[in-house]
């Protein structure tokens, strides 16, 4: 074994641990997910760049900075230690899902002449997707979990298919913990009334 390829399998698992225990914990509106969240997706940043998954590696890039405002909105969300679980109004989805469908065909566009990346549409895809998802789950809305489970599906394909074995396992983890993100998160909404919440 290379240096290189013992680096790399530091960075999968480092990337797996600290991004099972970002769900796990964010599934229990615990803050400290945005730290372990930003370890794993610096992680991820350079293991998608390896993989050529350019546009996956300026998400988990993205995903840093996030890390930070989540860290703050839940921080400043939380009452009485609990931390407030929202929804969208399903009109906001419909504009939202056609809005980054059309964002993603345009990334695919500009990015299929690129030898660098291996799947064009999907990674725009799932890069469209998981800016809506990071941003509703700094803003602790329900619906994040689901576009979640759907986005790590597709991860699971993207990863598997490149051989970054590390990450198509992670992927396939969070989609179960995505499951049980929302029935919890579900169980707090109606424990507080279930009223709608603008973003």
């Amino acid at each position: 074994m290379t240096f290189r390829d013992g680096a790399l399998e530091l960075l999968n698992a480092l990337a797996l641990a600290t991004g099972v225990a970002y769900a796990l914990l964010a599934a229990r509106r615990n803050r400290l997910c945005w730290i372990a969240g930003a370890v794993s997706s610096a992680c991820a940043a350079i293991l998608s760049a390896l993989g050529k998954l350019p546009i996956q590696a300026a998400l988990q890039v993205f995903y840093i900075g996030m890390s930070f405002y989540g860290w703050w909105s839940w921080s400043r969300s939380s009452s009485n230690g609990e931390l407030a679980v929202g929804v969208w109004p399903p009109a906001w989805h419909v504009v939202a899902a056609l809005v980054l469908v059309g964002v993603s065909i345009l990334g695919a566009y500009w990015l299929r002449p690129s030898a660098v990346a291996a799947w064009p549409f999907l990674d725009s895809l799932t890069t469209s997707f998981s800016l809506l998802a990071t941003w509703l789950a700094a803003r602790a809305r329900l619906e994040n979990w689901l576009y979640w489970i759907v986005i790590n599906a597709i991860m699971v394909f993207l990863f598997y298919a490149q051989r970054v074995w590390g990450m198509a396992v992670l992927s396939l983890l969070l989609m179960g913990i995505a499951v049980s993100g929302f029935i919890a998160w579900r169980r707090r909404y109606r424990a507080q009334g279930a009223q709608v919440v603008a973003a």
